[in-house]
């Protein structure tokens, strides 16, 4: 029996995201600076934060080590390499963030040196035959921003709008596609709710405090950058989670799903309004909601994480994204798989229902893989492995995976090769 083509659309992005924190090296923000502080805090809590299967395969988290990112990939010096590989595989795109506590180390001296090295960075990308996607900001903050609160000040939209401002002058030219902000509500989950990202407070005030902030430095981002740059695309990559109540008969668990919904997925596109070019979707994540808001796995497949392999809740979310009738890039999209026994099914099987999206008349553009190679992951380091390439973190040595060549007959080709049932 022959496999069916699915065709994609003539034009379609393929490509992969980085971010410059976790794979860079040498960076001197907020973030650094908190894990030094907590590394042994993080090693310490490994043991009874996760199972004993990932324990046993990753005994690497109970090192100290593994939460400070230090070198990372050293991509800073090697992005060249890095762009080669990509170039080898297919990809026509690349999303990419810029590092804010290079570009403004302290408060309005900006380091004309750093602009130059992002200029090469971009070059090389457009060198490549790779459309860049380039973010603003990826989560972290100049040591002095964090001194006057962070995402918590007031005056963090003005900010976070002067150095957008700044960056867009610089290299608005070379660049057609702007995220401003990664995932604004991953941070207010766990900065704010959950107390577990710093600066670890649990309190919704500064939470929806912080909700509003972000929302106007995207606002007023926005329209600065347009003053510049007229005909830029200019968006912000929102994680988005398919959910569903844990018991579809249950008023309060219907009732809690919304709710969260709301508040996770809906309320920032809904203040971003009239500002937003494109929709970036990120997605992960399939949960079930009870009430009083009790999020629980059903773990049936599941990456080195923990975390549910749910390919069909990214049809749903597209489908869901229909109504603000705007062009969808999905710009992260990936899973922690260290053995990559589980990526070339992943892909293949999110990219199935990401096509039934398209055949639905949703309009998306893009897809973008997470990530190009392994990475330091935030509070959890370096132990879980999203990259196509593998990372030798001694000798700083990339290994391409196979699903990275699997991946690359899927960009090279633009369709996808599937078996008839």
């Amino acid at each position: 029996m022959k496999n069916k083509t699915l065709k994609f659309p003539e034009g379609f992005l393929w490509g992969v995201a980085t971010s410059a924190h976790q794979v860079e090296g040498g960076n001197q923000n907020d973030w650094t600076q908190w894990e030094k502080k907590n590394a042994k805090r993080l090693a310490k809590e490994a043991k009874t934060k996760w199972a004993t299967w990932q324990q046993e395969k990753f005994p690497e988290m109970f090192d100290p080590k593994n939460y400070i990112s230090g070198r990372a990939c050293d991509h800073y010096k090697k992005f060249e390499e890095d762009f080669d590989t990509a170039k080898s595989l297919g990809h026509n795109a690349h999303r990419f963030s810029i590092e804010w506590s290079r570009i403004e180390p302290k408060e309005r001296k900006f380091d004309e040196k750093e602009i130059r090295h992002y200029r090469k960075v971009i070059a090389a990308i457009r060198a490549r035959g790779m459309e860049p996607f380039m973010t603003l900001w990826h989560w972290t903050n100049p040591l002095w921003l964090s001194k006057k609160g962070g995402p918590e000040s007031r005056k963090f939209p003005f900010y976070f709008s002067r150095y957008a401002e700044y960056v867009v002058d610089k290299l608005g030219d070379q660049v057609n596609f702007w995220l401003t902000l990664n995932e604004p509500t991953s941070v207010i989950a766990n900065s704010y709710i959950k107390g577990i990202w710093l600066p670890q407070k649990k309190n919704p005030i500064l939470a929806l405090r912080v909700y509003k902030n972000l929302s106007r430095a995207h606002n007023e981002s926005y329209k600065k950058i347009k003053k510049i740059s007229p005909k830029a695309n200019i968006g912000f990559a929102n994680i988005i989670p398919y959910v569903e109540p844990f018991n579809e008969n249950s008023f309060l668990d219907s009732a809690t799903t919304n709710i969260f919904k709301y508040f996770a997925i809906e309320k920032f596109w809904n203040l971003t309004q009239g500002h937003n070019d494109f929709l970036a979707v990120q997605y992960y994540f399939h949960n079930s909601v009870k009430f009083p808001g009790i999020i629980t796995n059903k773990n049936k497949s599941v990456s080195d994480l923990g975390w549910e392999i749910f390919p069909e809740g990214i049809y749903h979310i597209l489908n869901d994204l229909k109504k603000y009738n705007l062009p969808i890039y999905i710009t992260e999209n990936g899973i922690a798989d260290a053995s990559d026994s589980k990526r070339k099914k992943f892909i293949k099987e999110h990219l199935q229902f990401v096509y039934a999206a398209i055949r639905h008349g949703v309009d998306v553009r893009g897809y973008f893989h997470w990530s190009l190679l392994d990475n330091f992951e935030w509070d959890k380091g370096f132990w879980p492995r999203f990259g196509l390439v593998e990372m030798d973190y001694k000798t700083m040595k990339r290994k391409i995976r196979p699903s990275a060549r699997e991946y690359a007959k899927i960009c090279k080709s633009n369709q996808l090769e599937i078996k008839n049932k």
